[in-house]
C-alpha cells in the first residue's frame, strides 16, 4: 500500500482530533449527574460572599493607604530596580500560557491514545487535562480582566500627577484608563492557584513567584498595588472554584477528608506516568500495546515469515 498523501494525512489527523475531542465531551457530560448529586458545602472564607469581602477589605486597604504614596516612592528609587523587575515582569503575560498549553491539547487529542500503553494512556489523560484546566483558567480570568479595566476606566500611574491616584472615567475605552485590575496580575493568579492545586508540595514556592511576578507590576510603574491585588484575587478566585468544579465530577481532581481539593493522580502513580513517558521519549519502549498480528489474530511462529517461509 502506498504512502498516504500530505492531504490525506491531515485529514485523517483532523478526524482523529474531532472523535478524541467528541470523547472528552462525552466524559464531561457524564460526570454532569455526579456533580448535580455530590453536595460539599463551603467552608467559611470560601463562600463567594467571604470573598467578595476580602476583595472589598484589602482593595480598600490598599487604596487609601498604599496607592497614594507608592508612585511617588518608585520614582525616588535608583533605575536599577526598575530594570530589575521589567526583566520578568512579562511572566504575567498570558499568550506564552495560553499557547504552550493550547498546542500540548492539540498535541494529545491528534494522537490515537487508545492504542498506547496502560501507563501512557493514563499519562495523557492526565497531562490533558491539567494542560485544558490551565488553559481556560488562564483564559477566562484574563477575558473577565479586560471587561473589567475598559469598564471601569481607573487611570494609570503614568497620568498620577494629571488625575491623582484615585480617578476613574467609566467607559472610557482609553489605554491609558485600564489600570484596575491588572492583567498581569490576574494572569499570575490563576496560574499560581492551577498549579499550586496541581503540585500541591510546591503550594508555597508558587506562591512566592506569583507574588514577586505581581508585584513588578508596580515597581516597573504600570499599576497601583490595588490593581494588583485585585487581579491576583479575581485570578486565584475564578481558578480555585473551577477546580472545585473538577474535582466534583472527579476530573483531574478529588475532595480530600477536610474538603481541599487535590489532584486524584497520586505521586506513585504521577511518577510511574511519567516513567513511562520518558522511557517512550528515549526509545527505551515502545508507545502503543502489543497488538497480535497475522491470520486468525496469531503471531507468526518465531523464525518464519508472514509466506510461511524460512
Amino acid at each position: 500500500m502506498g504512502s498516504k498523501s500530505f492531504a490525506e494525512r491531515i485529514t485523517a489527523v483532523a478526524g482523529r482530533m474531532r472523535a478524541n475531542f467528541g470523547r472528552v465531551l462525552a466524559i464531561i457530560s457524564g460526570r454532569k449527574k455526579r456533580s448535580v448529586n455530590f453536595v460539599d458545602p463551603l467552608r467559611p472564607g470560601q463562600r463567594p460572599q467571604d470573598l467578595l469581602a476580602i476583595l472589598l477589605l484589602t482593595v480598600g486597604i490598599a487604596v487609601v493607604t498604599l496607592d497614594i504614596p507608592t508612585y511617588p516612592w518608585i520614582r525616588s528609587l535608583p533605575g536599577e530596580y526598575r530594570a530589575t523587575f521589567a526583566a520578568f515582569t512579562d511572566l504575567g503575560k498570558a499568550h506564552w500560557i495560553l499557547w504552550s498549553t493550547g498546542l500540548v491539547c492539540l498535541f494529545l487529542l491528534a494522537q490515537q491514545a487508545k492504542k498506547f500503553t496502560f501507563r501512557l494512556r493514563m499519562a495523557t489523560g492526565a497531562i490533558f487535562t491539567y494542560a485544558g484546566f490551565v488553559f481556560y483558567s488562564v483564559a477566562a480570568t484574563g477575558i473577565l480582566a479586560i471587561i473589567f479595566k475598559w469598564s471601569l476606566g481607573r487611570a494609570r500611574p503614568k497620568l498620577y500627577e494629571q488625575v491623582g491616584p484615585v480617578h476613574f472615567d467609566f467607559m472610557a475605552l482609553h489605554g491609558a484608563y485600564t489600570s484596575f485590575p491588572s492583567g498581569h496580575s490576574t494572569t499570575i493568579g490563576a496560574l499560581a492557584m492551577a498549579l499550586s492545586l496541581i503540585f500541591p508540595a510546591y503550594r508555597w514556592l508558587i506562591v512566592v513567584i506569583c507574588f514577586w511576578v505581581a508585584f513588578s507590576r508596580v515597581m516597573v510603574g504600570a499599576h497601583f498595588p490595588s490593581d494588583v491585588i485585585a487581579g491576583v484575587l479575581l485570578g486565584m478566585t475564578f481558578t480555585y472554584f473551577t477546580g472545585r468544579a473538577l474535582a466534583r465530577r472527579r476530573l483531574g481532581f478529588a475532595y480530600n477528608k477536610d474538603g481541599g481539593i487535590e489532584p486524584i493522580m497520586s505521586t506513585r502513580s504521577a511518577k510511574v506516568c511519567m516513567r513511562a513517558v520518558w522511557n517512550v521519549v528515549t526509545g527505551r519502549r515502545r508507545a502503543t500495546r502489543f497488538e497480535p498480528s497475522g491470520d486468525n489474530g496469531k503471531v507468526p511462529a518465531a523464525g518464519k515469515s508472514d509466506a510461511g517461509t524460512p
